[in-house]
């Protein structure tokens, strides 16, 4: 056994994970020697700022923490920033692929005040994608570049999906479709976890869905439909994307299934495994297009006596 084998091998213990249901391609490509692939983690909120990315006293949210810790055991060099002037060809050149949970339209200081992307660099991102990068996002990435009207933004394009609404954190099950994608080896009989789920919308065609949202049972108009994809890959050109709607909060970025699931996702968009991503939305998902109904009517306050 080679000492990066041996870091594998002890980290996936460290973190409860067993290599019993991962492809043993995947499981021989984390532990090969080879230079680190880099990951460049934007957290910038335009939008709603979630806590779990939020930056106390100038010290990294807790996400970048569960992600730059992952990254060192498993030889990936993570850098976190809120800072949307990166995105400029010489810096994107620099990274094998992006990780997004952000908000709202980056190319606006927005929220969190940090500077923004300029609309040139968007552009620069979903070139370098196309010719080959990898791009990830969790939670709150499909609430990030809305489209306007019955015209997709690029960014949702690429994305593969975008958010509608959320009602409250409760326990839902997920589904899984494929368990021979890196990180799904172990949820053959799916996840059951308490988050905010997301309800989307504008569903690529040619996405490969890897986790369904399970909408029987879920309290909530926004569930109010059957399920949808939660979890998914696809090509994007020459790119790699990956998407999970998990990730709201901070017990979830420590729970071992979704850390595995994270880790599977950037060895197979950063290029260090393969995997079958053929569509298969209508398939796995065939009322994946229904709308939840429209939110009830607010209350109407008694006025003051």
């Amino acid at each position: 056994m080679n000492r990066r084998e041996m870091m594998f091998r002890s980290g996936a213990a460290a973190l409860g994970l067993g290599l019993s249901g991962f492809p043993l391609g995947w499981a021989r490509a984390l532990a090969d020697e080879g230079p680190k692939k880099r990951v460049l983690f934007f957290t910038k909120s335009s939008g709603f700022q979630h806590s779990a990315i939020t930056e106390k006293d100038g010290k990294p949210g807790y996400a970048q923490k569960i992600l730059t810790d992952l990254g060192e055991k498993h030889n990936f060099e993570v850098t976190t920033t809120k800072d949307g002037t990166v995105f400029n060809p010489e810096n994107i050149a620099k990274y094998d692929a992006f990780f997004f949970y952000t908000t709202g339209d980056l190319t606006k200081a927005g929220t969190d005040k940090t500077p923004p992307m300029s609309p040139e660099g968007k552009a620069a991102l979903f070139e370098a994608i196309k010719n080959g990068k990898g791009f990830m996002g969790t939670h709150s990435a499909t609430d990030t570049f809305h489209s306007s009207g019955a015209k997709l933004d690029p960014y949702i394009e690429m994305l593969g999906g975008e958010f509608i609404t959320h009602g409250s954190q409760q326990k839902a099950k997920l589904i899984c479709t494929d368990p021979k994608f890196p990180g799904m080896g172990e949820l053959k009989e799916g996840v059951e976890l308490v988050d905010e789920w997301y309800s989307l919308k504008n569903f690529a065609k040619d996405m490969h869905v890897l986790l369904i949202q399970e909408t029987t049972g879920m309290q909530g108009f926004p569930y109010e439909r059957g399920q949808y994809p939660s979890t998914w890959a696809r090509a994007h050109g020459k790119g790699r994307v990956f998407y999970t709607s998990m990730g709201h909060r901070e017990d979830v970025w420590s729970n071992p299934v979704f850390q595995n699931i994270l880790l599977g996702a950037l060895s197979w968009t950063t290029g260090n495994v393969e995997a079958d991503v053929t569509p298969n939305i209508e398939t796995a998902t065939p009322k994946y297009a229904d709308m939840p109904p429209n939110p009830p009517p607010k209350k109407k306050e008694e006025p003051k006596k």
